[in-house]
């Protein structure tokens, strides 16, 4: 999640005590933001058209030629049947802090879609700010193009990240360090590129339209994917990004459909003046549908508070 300073700036949109609230929500009601919507039909539309393409010759069950420590993650968590999961669906509950270390952290509330082929994703989440003041965050890559646009109630555009090569990267960076929750992405054929570095860490690195993204994979002892490092872009403000050091945590590892995946996470830039943590979240549930031959039904493999 690269976008943490651009919504740092809500703190500016916190109205005024007298706004007629209860107004605006029922106006909100009656008019619901369908940008969430838009951006699934998109995904859905582009995976629909990827699986009429001829996939290659690739198996995806040899991952004899992964360096060490990828094969006996991926032996770990999947089980020896397993779906090539297609998309997925994650409900998360956690906090957010919008702002510098001393900030406070916000409720949260978030859906999250994921396509593999191609790679997308759409992170829908609400951060109630204050009491009857929540904020609507639509977060996205589609089409491998990046967006983030926030909304207070839903209606008051409060950030609206323009387009940028550097927001399309630093949102297929999140894409790929996000495979933990569906890690037959991992497997070979789905466009991941894997180097070895050392008996418990290995590179990953995945294109997509004219974007590159590179993470870091970091196991523990017991072959679980348990830390994600890498150097994503940052927005500085006005439009101007640097490169900065990222770190995602993962955690609490349980069976979803026969899958091991984290359960709870965490995120931070990793600043000159100490680690900035802006998003950490249990996951509450978590569905897949698996690849099928065209014109068979697909079996949906889901867990609600994963156990």
């Amino acid at each position: 999640m690269s976008y943490k300073r651009t919504l740092g700036r809500l703190g500016l949109a916190l109205v005024g005590g007298a706004l007629a609230v209860g107004a605006l929500l029922v106006a909100i009601r009656a008019r619901a933001d369908d940008t969430a919507a838009r951006l699934l039909d998109a995904l859905r539309r582009e995976q629909a058209e990827s699986t009429t393409n001829d996939a290659g010759s690739t198996d995806p069950t040899d991952i004899s030629d992964l360096p060490a420590p990828v094969r006996r993650y991926l032996e770990r968590v999947l089980p020896d049947e397993y779906p090539d999961v297609q998309s997925g669906r994650l409900r998360q509950t956690g906090e957010f802090r919008l702002g510098d270390a001393d900030s406070p952290w916000k409720p949260m509330t978030a859906t999250q879609h994921y396509t593999v082929d191609p790679p997308g994703f759409v992170w829908d989440a609400r951060i109630d700010l204050a009491p009857f003041l929540p904020v609507r965050v639509v977060d996205a890559f589609v089409g491998g193009a990046g967006t983030l646009k926030a909304k207070l109630l839903s209606a008051v555009t409060v950030a609206d990240a323009p387009p940028s090569p550097e927001l399309d990267e630093g949102e297929l960076s999140r894409h790929l360090a996000e495979m933990a929750w569906f890690p037959t992405a991992f497997l070979p054929g789905h466009g991941v590129r894997w180097e070895p570095r050392d008996d418990r860490s290995a590179r990953a690195t995945l294109d997509y339209r004219g974007s590159t993204a590179t993470v870091v994979c970091h196991f523990d002892e017991n072959d679980e994917l348990v830390r994600v490092t890498a150097d994503r872009w940052r927005e500085t403000g006005d439009g101007e990004y640097e490169r900065c050091p990222w770190t995602g945590q993962f955690r609490d590892y349980r069976e979803v459909g026969g899958i091991r995946v984290p359960t709870a996470a965490e995120v931070a830039w990793n600043l000159p003046s100490g680690d900035l943590s802006y998003w950490r979240a249990t996951i509450d549930e978590v569905e897949y549908d698996p690849l099928t031959p065209m014109g068979e039904e697909s079996a949906t493999p889901s867990a609600q508070n994963p156990e």
